[in-house]
């Protein structure tokens, strides 16, 4: 019980920092590309990581968790934020956002194929519930969508869930803020060659608000946010902690108001009431 407690309590964390990345990310493309902006997060976290590593004199992960560790990097260190930055070119930071409450169905199919988890028919149930009323509140909140943009979307969940479920067995191995650090190591020799060869030109025309934006998905959303969130999925479960990023979309919209100054409808606080629900129904059934 107490595992589980620590678990929801992680992984609520880690929620809360993720939901101002896609903000985060719209404010950043103001100022810099989305090649760029992949590899600049990527690669500027990565130095936080080793940092940490050498200062803590963390053990080097065995040969049999290099397979793991780069199919995070493609989940979460790649794909989603290079998906979702591509996604914010053609579709608003509000439709995006609802989209991240498809993950939880995304992370739990993945830890049943990869982490042998077998959440019983009725979580199955309000899991999909919940993504529903997330599906319907996007559609309902946006009806110039993007194809483009929103198949960008639907395979930056499919990649991050992958990322999310191996990271979590991972970390019961090695921990997870160990994880989430020696991921963006191993990905750092490309992720840099990536932020060289996309680097602006005009560095001063770029303003504060996409500089915020960078240091915060490099420093938040890249590093601080995983290590929360993979202890959250390692220690109460990949299929049943993941249903908290039903609630991730809400509190992203409400800092998109704050930030973007996007409006928060009425219709959103009536599907965060379902999807709440949905949350603790799931909680009870996994």
């Amino acid at each position: 019980m107490k595992g589980s407690l620590e678990g929801w309590g992680s992984g609520a964390i880690g929620m809360t920092i993720f939901s101002g990345s896609l903000p985060a990310t719209r404010a950043a493309l103001d100022g810099f590309p989305p090649l760029f902006l992949t590899g600049a997060r990527a690669t500027l976290a990565a130095v936080l990581a080793a940092l940490c590593l050498a200062l803590l004199r963390q053990p080097r992960p065995a040969r049999r968790d290099l397979l793991p560790l780069a199919i995070v990097s493609l989940g979460v260190v790649a794909g989603f934020p290079l998906l979702t930055a591509l996604a914010l070119q053609h579709i608003t930071s509000a439709h995006a956002i609802v989209f991240v409450g498809l993950l939880p169905l995304s992370t739990a199919l993945f830890g049943v194929l990869r982490g042998g988890e077998r959440p019983r028919p009725l979580f199955w149930l309000f899991a999909a519930l919940g993504a529903a009323a997330v599906s319907g509140f996007a559609l309902s909140q946006d009806g110039a969508a993007s194809p483009i943009g929103d198949v960008a979307m639907i395979a930056a969940v499919v990649v991050c869930g992958l990322g999310y479920a191996e990271g979590a067995m991972l970390t019961r191995q090695i921990g997870g803020w160990q994880v989430i650090s020696w991921a963006l190591v191993l990905s750092s020799p490309l992720m840099l060659l990536l932020t060289v060869l996309t680097w602006p030109g005009a560095s001063r025309d770029i303003t504060a608000a996409a500089w915020l934006g960078l240091a915060y998905v490099s420093v938040f959303s890249m590093f601080i946010g995983f290590a929360f969130w993979y202890r959250g999925l390692a220690r109460g479960g990949t299929a049943t902690v993941g249903q908290l990023q039903l609630l991730q979309p809400f509190l992203g919209l409400a800092f998109a108001s704050l930030l973007l100054d996007e409006p928060v409808s009425a219709g959103m606080i009536g599907a965060a009431a379902i999807v709440v629900l949905c949350v603790g129904m799931a909680r009870r059934w996994a």
